[in-house]
């Protein structure tokens, strides 16, 4: 089956409680932001790339992409960052990946699809070993509506969506690693490469 086009979305959408209440995306690693390592590595896998973002527009558009902002209040969560991307997608597919993660494969799509279409499923996840990693994820686009729905029963957690539909988990077990994400100045200063910081 030829692969449709896809959308990929960046999530960078959260407040960053866990660093502070800093925009996480904007962070530098390694003198660049951490939105933009995940824009490097996401935008060749993709057709079209969007950042859900709902603060600091203008400097998530300085990045060439269109940034899209949660249209469910209140900073929702990484399930209204989903529904922005569904709802602003042009194309019948939508991969999702978080502005935390600047070392996502470079396969990551072509993995996530393959699995997709041999299920035929309506969502494919990454997974490491025993981890599922639900920011990680294929869709489809025509999921919108029930997305909407879920959401508007007041339903937040990832897990309580996926669990309604037919789900393949993707291992990726070889490249761990590329799954680690940023969450504290503490990770941050980890990852550091020594001269690099600002």
């Amino acid at each position: 089956m030829r692969r449709p086009p896809i959308t990929g979305v960046i999530l960078a959408g959260g407040l960053g409680r866990r660093m502070g209440g800093v925009d996480k995306g904007l962070q530098l690693l390694n003198g660049y932001p951490l939105v933009a390592h995940v824009v490097e590595r996401l935008m060749p896998q993709v057709d079209e790339l969007l950042i859900n973002a709902n603060q600091n527009a203008e400097r998530y558009a300085a990045f060439g992409h269109r940034v899209i902002a949660d249209a469910i209040p209140d900073f929702a969560g990484p399930l209204a960052g989903l529904h922005a991307a569904l709802t602003a997608a042009t194309h019948p597919l939508v991969a999702t990946a978080p502005c935390d993660s600047p070392f996502l494969p470079a396969d990551l799509i072509s993995r996530l699809w393959a699995a997709f279409a041999a299920a035929g499923a309506d969502l494919a996840v990454a997974r490491t070993f025993d981890q599922p990693h639900p920011v990680f994820c294929l869709c489809r686009r025509s999921l919108l509506p029930h997305l909407t729905d879920y959401l508007a029963s007041g339903q937040r957690k990832m897990a309580g969506w996926y669990a309604q539909l037919k789900v393949v988990e993707v291992a990726f077990d070889d490249e761990a690693a590329a799954f680690e994400n940023i969450n504290t100045r503490a990770e941050l200063g980890r990852f550091e490469r020594p001269g690099t910081a600002d």
